[in-house]
């Protein structure tokens, strides 16, 4: 090794981890702070556990939740508009309005959505 270009070796590391766990080994810091070691580490402990800073996770789920019911609400429009045209062809076909055949499907969709919310509501 050529002299003066490397940093100073410490043989006797300190290592500290936030759960309290501690042990020596060597590195070029005399001190080391850890968030997590293997005495805490949910892969070595086998204890599922979700380590939230700053409310990332809290975060994540909201996001991931908005989006799949924002997939459900336009499945379940898509499937009533096309129960509305369904119905209006029907309609047109016998002769009657077309119109409120559409409207009818559609307000039976309102209803339903009605409930569901106030099924979750109530949960």
């Amino acid at each position: 090794m050529r002299p003066e270009i490397h940093p100073e070796y410490h043989g006797l590391a300190q290592v500290n981890c936030s759960c309290g766990n501690s042990w020596v080994t060597g590195s070029t810091k005399a001190e080391i702070n850890v968030n997590i070691c293997s005495q805490c580490h949910p892969f070595y402990t086998g204890e599922q556990r979700i380590i939230d800073s700053v409310g990332r996770v809290e975060r994540f789920v909201r996001r991931l939740e908005s989006r799949q019911s924002a997939a459900a609400r336009q499945q379940i429009e898509s499937q009533a508009r096309q129960e509305a045209e369904t119905a209006a062809r029907r309609a047109r076909a016998r002769g009657d309005d077309p119109e409120a055949a559409a409207a009818e499907v559609l307000s039976r969709y309102d209803l339903e959505e009605e409930a569901e919310e106030a099924t979750e509501e109530a949960a």
